[in-house]
């Protein structure tokens, strides 16, 4: 009874301290309303609309999502998709880890290179890439191998380009790992006699255990919900993401389309749960600081040449596919004319040029308001002591695991009515649909969490008692934050920025719903000419988003380095 008094008592100590501080107040009732507004409604609108037919609540769409021709078949495809591409990225990705951190080897820098990759391009450039190397008119298929009918559309197609395109997360993940392991744990197990694969498969594979559990969850929910490769590559083969796209759009039926996105959301949460409450358990700790020794790397060029040998083929495969975009833009027709032309850019030039603008610019706005808006709820979560604050938490984290076709295709659901102050005619959100607010918030809730947990993991190692010194003088919640708070978390606030402003860029899942004539932007103008066969076209707009994101993260780098923020690149994905 006392435990619950004093419980109680501490409660009323924080409800009082924060409505003595108006500018916290407001920051905390404007956070709860952001994260509810943009993340839970449109997930209770979806939820309401699955149930929802003819007017009545029942489970008709439910019934026809798993009757329907062909639905039960492409659930079960995205399945089968995602286990698949998850096993072999997490293959590829342990070995590039391992071996960059276990043996002596040329070309580190290369292999961290192409884990930049998939941040700056957008999901579908290794799919458009595959086309022009194996598709009908393709460089290996029909010029050097003269195979005349050869189909890289389908599954096998759309496995090759999802491993290509997320081996890298799993490899980002496991490097760090890797490197943090204590050498003096595996150097006492050999100095007992084991050699080195017994000490790998007794020692150093169990401890990375948790991290390889965690990244195959984490590619296999960036599989099921990966929209663009497979409609760029999965011809026939059909997964719930673009299911939920062709039904809710292409036939109107939002009903089964809600339905499919509830499935879909299913399986990722089902996974993000299992992410979050039980491996994270597994975890292993061998060393509570600095690592005790420097590791001793495996140099016998019996290992290390063939190693190296097949990583830097594989890297270069893949730097190859990247590098085809901006060739092919630069080409007549890829497979017919390979004559040198500007034609792409020219057209794009002429009559193609306000989605690159409005993309860039709305990039911007969404990456400044992401990055001090992610900083801001992390010095809440952290920092504060508040009812609401593990929902702002739970609710900003969650939205990780949402698939981006599902916030869409709730966006869409959601904000085409106006929504009033409750009890009252007073307009509180008008109709967003078709404007540009509606998606600079769908850039902002895509990028926010990734934001959040930098913010938080940079919080979580600073001594409170210097904001505290600051609050005993006098200082408001406001100030702390502006003056001693956000200096201190500059690293994660500028990582931020970066990822925000490169996801924003290369976004489709999501705003592909949220399109209009008045805002046209990148990724779906480069999916409609890939659809139309302008493939030059498409090349060329791949090759300047890319550009303008490289060049983003480099003037963002330089300034970071400018304050003396060092980057660390084993940080989380």
């Amino acid at each position: 009874m006392n435990d619950i008094k004093l419980k109680i008592d501490q409660e009323l100590k924080y409800i009082k301290k924060i409505t003595n501080d108006p500018a916290l107040l407001i920051t905390v009732l404007f956070s709860i309303f952001v994260v509810s507004f943009f993340v839970l409604v449109p997930l209770s609108n979806i939820l309401k609309e699955s149930f929802t037919s003819q007017g009545d609540l029942n489970l008709d769409n439910y019934r026809a999502a798993f009757t329907r021709s062909g639905n039960v078949v492409v659930i079960f495809n995205t399945i089968k998709l995602g286990l698949v591409t998850a096993t072999l990225a997490l293959i590829i990705g342990f070995f590039f880890a391992y071996t960059t951190s276990y043996m002596t080897i040329k070309g580190k820098r290369l292999f961290d290179f192409i884990a930049m990759l998939p941040i700056i391009s957008p999901p579908f450039v290794v799919a458009l890439s595959a086309i022009l190397l194996f598709g009908r008119q393709g460089l290996i298929t029909r010029e050097l191998l003269g195979i005349r009918n050869y189909e890289i559309y389908g599954f096998h197609g759309l496995v090759l380009v999802q491993v290509l395109s997320f081996f890298p997360i799993a490899y980002l993940m496991l490097v760090g790992l890797l490197q943090k392991i204590d050498p003096s744990v595996e150097e006492a197990s050999r100095d007992l006699g084991a050699n080195r694969v017994k000490v790998f498969t007794s020692v150093t594979f169990p401890l990375v255990v948790p991290g390889i559990g965690n990244a195959f969850l984490l590619v296999f929910i960036q599989s099921i919900a990966d929209f663009a490769n497979p409609v760029v590559i999965g011809g026939n083969f059909t997964t719930i993401a673009v299911k939920i796209y062709q039904e809710g759009i292409g036939n109107f039926q939002l009903g089964i389309a809600t339905a499919l996105a509830m499935i879909l959301l299913s399986l990722s949460i089902s996974m993000f749960v299992i992410q979050r409450f039980y491996i994270n358990k597994k975890s292993y700790i061998t060393v509570t600081g600095k690592i005790s020794r420097k590791r001793e790397l495996i140099s016998d060029r019996i290992v290390t040449v063939p190693v190296t040998i097949l990583l830097v083929t594989i890297t270069l495969f893949v730097i190859g596919m990247y590098i085809l975009i901006p060739v092919n833009s630069f080409v007549k027709l890829w497979g017919i004319n390979y004559t040198p032309t500007l034609d792409h850019y020219k057209y794009i030039f002429k009559y193609g040029m306000d989605p690159v603008l409005q993309t860039t610019i709305l990039s911007i706005i969404a990456t400044f308001i992401t990055g001090f808006f992610s900083m801001i709820i992390a010095f809440l979560i952290v920092r504060k002591r508040f009812i609401g604050r593990t929902f702002i938490e739970f609710t900003t984290v969650m939205a990780m695991a949402i698939p981006g076709t599902i916030i869409g295709l709730g966006y869409v659901i959601s904000y085409n009515k106006t929504y009033y102050i409750p009890f009252t005619n007073i307009t509180l959100i008008p109709p967003l649909t078709g404007t540009a607010l509606i998606i600079i918030v769908a850039f902002i809730i895509r990028s926010l969490p990734v934001g959040v947990r930098s913010g938080m993991s940079s919080l979580q190692q600073i001594d409170p008692s210097i904001e505290e010194a600051a609050s005993i003088l006098g200082a408001s919640s406001q100030k702390i934050f502006f003056s001693v708070t956000l200096p201190m978390i500059k690293e994660a606030f500028f990582s931020g920025l970066i990822y925000s402003f490169a996801r924003s860029m290369t976004l489709v899942s999501t705003i592909i719903f949220l399109i209009s004539a008045k805002w046209k932007l990148l990724t779906p103008a480069v999916m409609e000419n890939i659809d139309t066969g302008r493939i030059g076209v498409a090349s060329a707009y791949c090759t300047m988003l890319i550009i303008i994101v490289s060049i983003v993260m480099i003037f963002m780098k330089i300034v970071t380095s400018r304050l003396g923020i060092q980057n660390d690149n084993s940080g989380e994905v």
